[in-house]
């Protein structure tokens, strides 16, 4: 028996492109907890657990942490988020 153990937490979304952001979302939000694993973070149809799709990058960078990027991204990978400017949400017309 090993030393380690696994939190499986049950969350509903509608779509898989839904569930990797709740996903992301989650792992931001408990990344201040040293025992969680971004990078290991995976996601799967409720009647298909068996299949998994990553959420997060998994490299590891030169300094023993994770990429914290999506796992489809095509910028180097980063130890943090990059900073947006603040009204990057806002569309201009």
């Amino acid at each position: 028996m090993t030393g380690r153990y696994v939190v499986h937490l049950p969350v509903v979304a509608t779509d898989l492109a839904r569930a990797k952001v709740l996903a992301r979302t989650a792992d931001r939000s408990l990344a201040f907890l040293a025992h969680v694993d971004p990078g290991e973070t995976t996601v799967s149809a409720e009647d298909d657990q068996g299949v998994r799709h990553r959420v997060v990058c998994d490299n590891r960078l030169e300094t023993g942490r994770r990429c914290v990027l999506r796992v489809d991204h095509e910028t180097p990978c980063a130890s943090r988020l990059p900073r947006q400017p603040p009204n990057a949400a806002r569309r201009h017309r």
